[in-house]
Parts: structure tokens; C-alpha cells; sequence
């Protein structure tokens, strides 16, 4: 009888020294805290509903619907919590089969499509539209040879003095117009005194803002590009969070705010009436 290794001593050593890679929802929520925002602040930028956020930080990607919509989901999360979406939706493909073929464009919009009815010339739409033509113009041509005539008129009644010299008749004078109002240099300025005016404006990139009035009531919520402005405003107080402060100038009451917002920074501020001072 020959001695040997059994086949359970021939299988391959198992390589456990590779760091084990962190789940597609870990690493979504960790990016989340670290970027200071709460699963509220991402539904609200994303409109990705919350429960829905939850189940996929936990890696239950059920509630998304399928493969496409779970896809979606990951690509907008990450990019809202400015983490790099391919790797998560290569990790997500190679744990779910791979990646959805794509669906044929043609056959879903064929069921939609609706073909307009053929239908004749309307010649009572056509006829009301030329009576109206005539008549405009018959009106227009009675006015303009009123005119005329009242000219015509003025001329044989005041053009000739006692002396029988032909005198033309006077121009009537334009009545002086005023120098015009300079508009006013912001909404702000002509906000009513007893309201917490605040204008944020995109002046050197794009950023997520969200406002809450002082009950909690959202004012808004969503992005402004550079070069956008908001004015939003309340009677005692206005909150913010700001999803990239470095691209957002603030006036608060009249008066720019002069703090010094690092770029990619999310900032939450309250402002008062005896402002500018963030609460």
C-alpha cells in the first residue's frame, strides 16, 4: 500500500493576506460622516428617499427597485458625498452578476408614441381669421385718414395771420423728463426692516444650499450654479447649511459676511436681526 497526501492535502493555500474591501454601504456612510452630513442632508440634496439611503448603507439594496435603479441609487449617493461612483457600481456588478444589459430604447417609447390624427383643412378657423385681417384694416385705414383730415383742418384754420403770412403751426413741447431712478444695489436693500434678509450667492463655483425659516418650514433646497443668487428671508431668524461654503459669498441685514469658508467645506448657520454675527 503506497503512502501519500490525501486530496485535501493537495488543495491550494487560500490568499487571506489581501485587506478585506469594505462593503459598497460602509463605504458610502463613512464617506457620509465624513463628510459632516446626516442620511436627512443626502435625501434632501439627492431626492433619494431616506429609507431608501438607510437600506443601502446597510447593504439591502431591495427597496431600489432592480439592478438599474439600485446602479442609480449608488452613483448619486457617492457623488453627493463627493466618493468616486465607479468602483462601488464595479464592486456592485461584480457581487450582483454584472452589470444590466441595457434595455432597447425603441420598443419603450413605440407604446408611447401617439400618432396624431389626420384631419382636414379648418376653413372656419380660416375664414374667421381673414374676416378679422379686413376688418383691422379698414379700421386702421378710417383712423389714419381721420388724422389727415384733422390736419388738414388745423392748417386752414391757424395757418394764416392777420398780415395773410402763412405762419406753420407750433410744435407741441415734450414735457421734460426727469432723470430715471437709479435701481436699488441689491434685493436686500429694499427688504422690510422687520425681516432677516440673507442673500447667498454662487460666485465662485457650484454648491448645494438648503434655508429653514425659524419654525423649520424649508425655503429651499437644492443647487445654485455660479453666478445664481438666492434672497431668502424671515421675521426672526434664518438657518443654512451650505454644501461647498468656499463657493458661496453671504449678505446678511445689507453686509457681506467675511468669514473665511475653506473650499469642499459644509457649514450650518443661523442668522438673526442683529446680525452680521453667524449664530
Amino acid at each position: 500500500m503506497s503512502i501519500g497526501n490525501s486530496p485535501e492535502d493537495e488543495r491550494p493555500f487560500e490568499d487571506v493576506s489581501e485587506e478585506v474591501r469594505p462593503s459598497i454601504g460602509h463605504a458610502l456612510k463613512q464617506a457620509r460622516i465624513d463628510a459632516g452630513l446626516t442620511v436627512d442632508d443626502v435625501s434632501s440634496a439627492t431626492r433619494v428617499r431616506i429609507a431608501i439611503v438607510h437600506a443601502i448603507e446597510a447593504d439591502d439594496f431591495a427597496p431600489c427597485g432592480g439592478d438599474v435603479y439600485a446602479r442609480g441609487h449608488i452613483r448619486t449617493l457617492a457623488k453627493a458625498v463627493r466618493l468616486d461612483p465607479a468602483p462601488l457600481l464595479a464592486q456592485y456588478d461584480a457581487d450582483h452578476g454584472g452589470r444590466p444589459a441595457p434595455t432597447p430604447a425603441a420598443p419603450l417609447f413605440e407604446a408611447e408614441r401617439i400618432r396624431p390624427e389626420r384631419r382636414g383643412p379648418n376653413w372656419t378657423a380660416a375664414m374667421v381669421a381673414a374676416i378679422v385681417a379686413v376688418v383691422g384694416f379698414v379700421g386702421f385705414t378710417l383712423f389714419s385718414g381721420g388724422d389727415d383730415e384733422g390736419a388738414g383742418a388745423n392748417v386752414a384754420d391757424g395757418s394764416v395771420s392777420s398780415a395773410g403770412e402763412s405762419v406753420s403751426p407750433t410744435p407741441k413741447s415734450k414735457k421734460p423728463t426727469g432723470p430715471k431712478p437709479k435701481p436699488s444695489d441689491s434685493a436686500i436693500a429694499a427688504a422690510p426692516q422687520d425681516k432677516v434678509p440673507v442673500q447667498v450667492s454662487a460666485t465662485d463655483g457650484r454648491s448645494w444650499i438648503s434655508a429653514k425659516d425659524h419654525n423649520g418650514r424649508l425655503l429651499f433646497d437644492g443647487f445654485l450654479k455660479q453666478g445664481d443668487s438666492k434672497v431668502f428671508q424671515d421675521s426672526s431668524k434664518v438657518h443654512l447649511v451650505l454644501g461647498d461654503a468656499g463657493a458661496i459669498d453671504l449678505h446678511v441685514n445689507g453686509k457681506k459676511i467675511d468669514d473665511d469658508f475653506q473650499p469642499g467645506s459644509v457649514e450650518r448657520l443661523t442668522y438673526t436681526k442683529g446680525d452680521p454675527e453667524a449664530g
